[in-house]
């Protein structure tokens, strides 16, 4: 996909600048009844984005350059590179540094530790308190952890460190962030709305970044000089760039003038709503397992057929996988249908011919077969993030979009522990076994998708 056609499905639907007009009412496709009772279902409540059950209208749209989706897009983007920029020099820690496989898997999952919790504690609270005061300290955490990880590269404790603090950035802005672009993405911060294109557009920001910072990271470390700093210095110039265009992103959801206990608020109803369930749930953890078995597994197995190349090579799978993740997203919103499981269901088939290519680049020893592979992987990641995000914002209510956001995206990390899990497990098991088995799994996902595929869908 070259640069000016992703330029181009990124920033499409921005607004001109100055004040928006009023926006036309978005249409809404009629779905069937929800399971809960009509008085406790997210249509019941308030639809205005931004708009808490018992609080205020946002504050009127400030005249900018850029559309405000735009600007926390940016910061998306900006914290997403640095979440990814580790993943390539995996291999560069392994030569260098003699780290086991073990050790550099466990730290490529130990952002997890700073994700999750950031998740699920910063998704409802901006339900709570709005979305800049959880969303702008995202970008400076960011920087702290890319400023451990180029001092410490001699050191697991700090890379250690580094990860965690990498992964509270990212789980900020992965809960807060996804929420408040959809929220400015509606009337009347985007003044041609449509159904989805803020969950798309947040998938997009987040993929790209992931993306650029694998591979700027790889190509700095195999070729550039102070290959364990320069990507981290990079990646902290973009991400305070970054933060000075998100200051001028306005709010889009304000405090309810009724306020509740806290706990309450960090309970997430809808998460027990079983759409989410049963076709969300079951999907998942394939969202990263997909992308982490191409980037993070594939290298490392690879690595004797590139010598003197391993970053390079462990860069441009990620870029590849990556890559396509980004260029199916128009066409996962495209199959995406509120009428039934479809997104996902597709997703998931995808899924299956995707691990019997791993299997079979694994088994071949062939950097060929890895590249399809890693392409196939990256296209399941893509059409899962989407199809995935898409269910979720129709569950949710706006009340607590960004808390069920934030389980969502909880579930997907458990993908990030397959390496370190087959890692484990290659004493007894070959990488090639345990790709089949993780084919045979994915159709049985597929199954349980099916199951539900017109049931319980939330009402309009």
């Amino acid at each position: 996909m070259s640069a000016t056609a992703t330029i181009r499905t990124f920033t499409s639907g921005a607004s001109s600048a100055g004040e928006p007009p009023a926006a036309k009412p978005a249409r809404v496709p009629q779905q069937a009844a929800s399971d809960t009772p009509a008085s406790d279902t997210p249509a019941s409540r308030p639809s205005v984005p931004g708009t808490a059950a018992s609080g205020t209208a946002p504050a009127p749209v400030p005249r900018t350059h850029l559309a405000p989706w735009l600007s926390v897009s940016a910061a998306l983007f900006a914290v997403a590179w640095g979440g990814n920029e580790f993943t390539p020099l995996l291999v560069m820690y392994r030569q260098l540094d003699q780290m086991s496989a073990l050790t550099v898997d466990i730290l490529l999952g130990a952002y997890v530790l700073g994700i999750v919790p950031a998740l699920l504690v910063g998704g409802p609270l901006s339900d709570r308190y709005g979305r800049r005061p959880l969303f702008l300290p995202a970008p400076l955490i960011a920087v702290a952890g890319s400023a451990l990880l180029a001092a410490g590269a001699a050191s697991a404790p700090v890379l250690f460190a580094g990860r965690v603090l990498s992964g509270i950035a990212l789980g900020l802005v992965m809960a807060v962030g996804t929420s408040w672009v959809k929220e400015l993405s509606d009337a009347p911060f985007d003044p041609a709305p449509v159904e989805g294109r803020g969950a798309s557009r947040a998938a997009l920001a987040l993929t790209i970044g992931f993306a650029l910072g694998a591979g700027v990271a790889a190509a700095l470390a195999q070729f550039g000089p102070s290959g364990a700093i320069a990507p981290y210095v990079v990646h902290i110039v973009i991400t305070l760039a970054s933060f000075v265009v998100l200051l001028r992103a306005p709010e889009s959801r304000t405090r309810p003038t009724e306020v509740r206990p806290l706990l309450m608020d960090l309970r997430i109803p809808t998460a027990m709503h079983r759409r989410f369930l049963l076709v969300v749930a079951p999907m998942a953890p394939w969202v990263f397992g997909t992308a982490a078995s191409a980037y993070a597994i594939l290298p490392g197995l690879m690595m004797a057929q590139a010598p003197g190349f391993e970053i390079g090579v462990s860069g441009l799978l990620c870029v590849i996988a990556l890559g396509c993740g980004v260029a199916v997203q128009r066409f996962a919103a495209k199959i995406d249908t509120p009428r039934s499981a479809r997104g996902i269901g597709v997703a998931l088939a995808v899924t299956v011919p995707a691990m019997l290519l791993a299997a079979v680049a694994v088994g071949l020893n062939s950097l060929a077969w890895a590249f399809v592979a890693a392409a196939v992987l990256g296209t399941a990641y893509g059409m899962l993030l989407v199809g995935g995000l898409r269910e979720i914002q129709r569950i949710a209510g706006p009340d607590d979009l960004a808390g069920l956001t934030a389980v969502y995206y909880s579930l997907t990390y458990v993908g990030f522990f397959i390496p370190a899990i087959l890692a484990a497990l290659g004493t007894w098991l070959s990488y090639s076994t345990m790709f089949l088995a993780g084919a045979v799994i994915a159709a049985l996902s597929v199954g349980v998708v099916a199951l539900s595929w017109r049931r319980h869908l939330p009402s309009a």
